[in-house]
């Protein structure tokens, strides 16, 4: 059967001479094996592989000609990190449900409820230890009603989340009336939490790159996250496959939940108060990289290098408008902006992919070669 040279070991079969073949095949054939090296050889530095990095690139040098005194300094790139911590957190906690084809909008309300709850509590004499883990508990709460409501009864995840988000916000406004909690208590061990600094480094920036190795290692090198990919591809055919696709959905949400009160509560601590609306500003963020993310290096799943990319794109490009004197709205503007050109792009490369398989599937055998 005759394939295109999709593969070095593709090529190297069909350039190596067949018994029978005539000299100018394997003469013909040797050229494209060669061609086909070349090309295959940078194809991780290509741009459909890693265009957010070179576009990461672009917007750095534009800032470095723009604000030469300020952007190109080490200080800049670790005010980057350190400001986009929590922004990383609360993008991975979207990833895991979206690899299921689930949306959780609930995230920032969960934030802003884990954010409130341990400064609550620590202000008026909790340990810290304990205030954390009874805030992470409202979390995993909030995470199993997502989850039953979404996989058990069957409402649509978007609007499920998103009602629940707004009962979250009714329940932190009755608690707090949408007043900041601030105490001297916050500023003390809690404050480490998200305060705390390795080489000019916080420790959120830490946090998030334990996360992010976490899940990629679960999405691309076990059998969970091949059956999660599968789940969101095509959830009908999974299901007939064995993947138990509610399971993992229920999971995925609770997955989400805890990971955004992570969020929350180094957002408290770094912040040294419990704001009520700490997390929901980070919504639109998280899945704007989530999905530019997903344009990356793994085109057209989901994955966490991808968004932790993306997440730095975002950042630098926040960062370079706040240096510039960009005005209040620039960077709510260029936000929409990467958001839609990475739905575009992502949806592109979803319909490109299903397409070369039904291609795939579609095309007639070639008839063997004597």
């Amino acid at each position: 059967m005759n394939h295109t040279l999709s593969s070095p070991e593709n090529a190297s079969a069909v350039g190596a001479p067949a018994v029978g073949a005539a000299r100018p095949d394997v003469a013909a054939s040797e050229p494209r094996r060669r061609a086909a090296a070349r090309v295959r050889l940078p194809s991780a530095l290509s741009f459909r592989n890693i265009g957010a990095v070179y576009v990461w690139l672009a917007i750095a040098v534009i800032f470095a000609v723009w604000a030469p005194a300020t952007f190109p300094t080490w200080t800049t790139a670790r005010q980057i990190m350190n400001e986009n911590a929590a922004t990383g957190l609360m993008a991975l906690s979207v990833v895991i449900p979206l690899c299921t084809r689930t949306f959780d909008l609930s995230v920032g309300f969960v934030a802003s409820l884990s954010a409130v709850t341990a400064s609550y509590l620590i202000a008026h004499g909790v340990p810290v230890a304990a205030a954390v883990a009874i805030a992470m508990g409202g979390a995993l709460l909030v995470g199993l009603i997502n989850a039953g409501v979404v996989v058990v009864m069957g409402v649509d995840s978007f609007i499920a989340t998103l009602a629940t988000g707004s009962l979250i916000q009714a329940f932190i406004t009755m608690m707090t009336n949408d007043i900041a909690i601030t105490s001297p208590a916050l500023n003390g061990p809690f404050a480490k939490i998200g305060q705390a600094r390795i080489g000019g480094i916080t420790l959120p920036v830490i946090y998030t790159l334990v996360v992010g190795l976490v899940i990629w290692f679960v999405l691309e090198h076990t059998a969970t996250g091949r059956r999660l990919y599968a789940t969101g591809f095509n959830p009908e055919s999974a299901r007939l496959a064995g993947v138990k696709t509610a399971r993992l959905r229920f999971a995925s949400l609770i997955v989400s939940a805890l990971l955004a009160g992570a969020a929350g509560v180094v957002l408290a601590s770094t912040l040294g108060s419990g704001d009520p609306q700490a997390g929901v500003p980070y919504l639109l963020l998280a899945y704007a990289a989530a999905f530019l993310g997903a344009s990356q290096l793994r085109p057209g799943r989901f994955n966490a290098w991808g968004t932790l990319i993306a997440v730095l794109l975002l950042g630098t490009g926040v960062v370079g408008l706040g240096l510039v004197s960009a005005p209040n709205w620039a960077p709510s503007m260029f936000t929409g902006v990467v958001l839609i050109a990475a739905l575009g792009i992502t949806g592109a490369k979803r319909r490109a992919l299903r397409r070369g398989r039904r291609a795939r599937r579609e095309a007639p055998a070639s008839p063997p070669q004597t």
